[in-house]
């Protein structure tokens, strides 16, 4: 096994080491205690949508097991959670009524997790839209930002006092184009004119969501969780070069460039013309606000070549192939440099705060033998990324802190639940919970850390 405290003696001391989940993905209860659908809910049990229509009713049934799953936690030894929290059990319709019984069990989260000593980073918004609001438009309505100002609000009047950090937002390519473009995640558009309005409209609530954090909760910092596409050309051609300059104005500047420029890409701009939503005086501004750190979450690189036969979409491209021949069981490149490339490029391209790695993982899918799960694949893959974060702390990039995907295997979207991403194994019929031996690495790891929980009783 790759000795795990050779790694930790290149971090800092202060360096957070974290797991991180999603609510929809891990709590299961859909119908306890005042919560009602969510888009997600509502896509799931559509046929064609989900493998085999798996759904999230149970998925790790967090809900019922919170006090067994934080104890998880503090035995992996890590210094932090990173949770979301699902807007359908606290304003159920996304507008109108708090459900207090859902802020209830978010109160006995951070509570749980202060108890054992580990610091609470939330997420307000991982995918799971109030179904109700998918009827006045959902995320391509501009309501939906007012609703989701409001929203935050309420959880950080809640629970701002005790939150360590607060993301508004994960992965909002996820958001716009795989949810509205591509129709691979809820809602299930497939139409750009859907998908541009819905990027206006996240781009926005992001802003109020951060306007309204700061209002209630002033000193917790607050950030954005992006899926930045590491892009990278299929051969030094000139065509495939520009190529790249467009993929990242569509994949990465639709988000970077209004966030943290107070703008939206020239070129992706003039290409979409009269389809691009009515930006109004003022939106600009409230989503170009200074932040306090952002979080990036990195799987695997993308490669472009030029496609001037596409008279379609903007950016004109199509997929070149892998460079690595090493993919993990969801069929995904390994490839570490890719992480080092993305955070060079976007730190050259904007002017960023302070960044946490806040995702990063491999799916493979090694079952529970003799009481053991052998994945060295995955902690191979742990060991390259987290030697690719290393580096850029010491060439002086303000790497602050990285949380492994996933604490558990999950509902993995329109995977369901054929694709495990977890430290930790979950047998789905029973609710066993065992580590892996990935899993057993990151805990020696993170046990290198003395501001880590293990000394916190």
């Amino acid at each position: 096994m790759i000795d795990p405290k050779l790694l930790a003696d290149r971090f800092p001391g202060d360096f957070t080491f974290g797991v991180a989940t999603a609510a929809f993905q891990i709590e299961g209860a859909t119908k306890a205690d005042g919560r009602k659908p969510s888009i997600w809910d509502a896509f799931a049990n559509m046929p064609g949508r989900v493998y085999q229509r798996n759904n999230g009713d149970v998925a790790c049934d967090h809900y019922n097991r919170l006090e067994q799953d934080l104890d998880l936690i503090k035995e992996m030894g890590v210094e932090a959670y990173r949770f979301s929290i699902a807007w359908p059990r606290i304003i159920p319709d996304g507008t109108g009524p708090v459900n207090e019984a859902g802020l209830d069990f978010y109160d006995r989260l951070v509570d749980g997790c202060k108890a054992r000593g580990i610091k609470t980073f939330a997420t307000l918004y991982h995918w799971d839209l109030p179904l109700t609001l998918a009827g006045d438009g959902g995320w391509t309505a501009r309501s939906t930002a007012h609703a989701f100002q409001r929203y935050a609000k309420t959880v950080m009047a809640r629970l701002g006092d005790r939150l360590d950090s607060v993301a508004t937002f994960n992965e909002p390519w996820c958001i716009v184009w795989l949810s509205h473009l591509y129709g691979i995640h809820a809602p299930g558009e497939r139409n750009m004119q859907a998908a541009l309005y819905a990027m206006h409209t996240m781009n926005l609530a992001h802003g109020l969501g951060v306007e309204a954090i700061r209002a209630v909760a002033p000193k917790v910092p607050v950030g954005i969780v992006l899926n930045a596409a590491s892009i990278l050309p299929g051969s030094d051609r000139p065509k495939d070069l520009a190529a790249v300059e467009r993929a990242h104005q569509f994949h990465n500047g639709a988000f970077f460039d209004p966030i943290f420029k107070g703008e939206y890409p020239k070129e992706f701009v003039e290409a979409l013309g009269d389809r691009m939503p009515v930006i109004e005086d003022g939106d600009l501004k409230t989503i170009n606000q200074k932040l306090d750190w952002w979080g990036l979450n990195y799987y695997m690189p993308m490669r472009v070549l030029d496609d001037a036969s596409k008279s379609g979409d903007f950016p004109w491209t199509k997929d070149a192939p892998p460079v690595s021949d090493v993919k993990t069981d969801i069929g995904w490149e390994v490839y570490s440099p890719g992480l080092r490339h993305v955070v060079e490029d976007l730190n050259k391209r904007y002017d960023l705060p302070e960044c946490y790695i806040t995702e990063n993982g491999a799916c493979y899918n090694m079952g529970v033998v003799n009481g053991e799960v052998d994945d060295q694949p995955r902690l191979d893959y742990y060991n390259e990324h987290l030697g690719v974060v290393a580096d850029l702390i010491k060439d002086g990039y303000p790497m602050r802190g990285y949380f492994a995907w996933s604490l558990m295997d999950n509902f993995e979207w329109a995977e369901g639940y054929r694709m495990r991403f977890g430290l930790v194994h979950v047998d789905y019929e029973t609710q066993a919970r065992t580590i892996k031996k990935s899993g057993k690495w990151y805990r020696e790891l993170a046990a290198q850390f003395p501001k880590g929980n293990h000394k916190a009783d």
